[in-house]
């Protein structure tokens, strides 16, 4: 059997970066080291900072991770990309360029003979009513088309500094540490959602830019990837034996 790979939170092209080009090549390192080994690359949301598609025009730049992308699925790779807050508004363009198939809801599937609940996390257990109101404008098609109205060199620009306030806004750009299970919003939900869904053997989130790892029943797992900031962590199932890793140049990879 092939692995599968998962990982999730890259923000590439993220105003609120240093050395994002020397992040995006990493990231393509990564994937070009597991093409010929993985038989699937889940990308479980906000591998771009901001994505915006219009009718003609898609953000510039990230040409080598478009291009190492189009690279696996054109290898027979099955590449899936899950939208998350920060690239929600993907509307063809990844699939048909790329290749990807594309996932804007949360997915149960069975890989290799186990249950996999995927999602970005975004929404999932938050009680947080600003960023609920935000996440529906966010997800309402009526505002997607006011806002593809606005011309592209407004449009990103507004999209990217949007981004950038929103982990500039947090102590030290980074995301709040691990608050535990009594109040972690998605193991909250997950251990909710396990108790009419007791089929399912792993759940595996982004967003949070954490690295979590519980077993949360005799069956059930739950992972939070972290990211591909400053962490640089995925997941790797091989059929037998779910791992969590880090990618670490010039180590070997599952």
């Amino acid at each position: 059997m092939k692995p599968i790979y998962f990982l999730s939170d890259a923000h590439l092209g993220s105003w609120a970066l240093e050395h994002k080009r020397m992040q995006e090549r990493r990231l393509v390192r990564f994937l070009d080291s597991i093409k010929t080994k993985a038989a699937a690359v889940y990308l479980l949301g906000d591998m771009f900072d901001f994505w915006f598609e219009y009718k003609y025009v898609v953000p510039k730049g990230y040409t080598r991770f478009l291009g190492k992308i189009s690279e696996l699925t054109d290898m027979g790779v099955e590449v899936h990309y899950f939208t998350g807050n920060h690239d929600i508004w993907a509307y063809g363009y990844l699939e048909r360029e790329c290749g990807v198939i594309l996932h804007k809801q949360p997915l149960t599937t069975e890989i290799y003979g186990k249950i996999f609940f995927l999602a970005h996390g975004d929404g999932l257990g938050d009680r947080d009513a600003k960023f609920k109101v935000i996440r529906w404008m966010f997800h309402n098609r009526a505002c997607q088309r006011l806002f593809a109205t606005v011309h592209p060199r407004w449009g990103v620009w507004f999209g990217q500094t949007w981004a950038k306030y929103s982990r500039l806004k947090r102590p030290g750009g980074e995301e709040p540490p691990y608050m535990g299970e009594e109040r972690e919003p998605l193991v909250r939900y997950t251990k909710r959602y396990i108790q009419y869904h007791s089929n399912v053997d792993y759940f595996i989130y982004g967003h949070r830019h954490i690295e979590v790892d519980l077993q949360l029943t005799k069956k059930a797992r739950m992972i939070i990837l972290g990211d591909w900031i400053s962490s640089f962590s995925y997941v790797v199932y091989d059929g037998e034996h779910l791992l969590m890793s880090q990618y670490i140049e010039g180590e070997s990879i599952l």
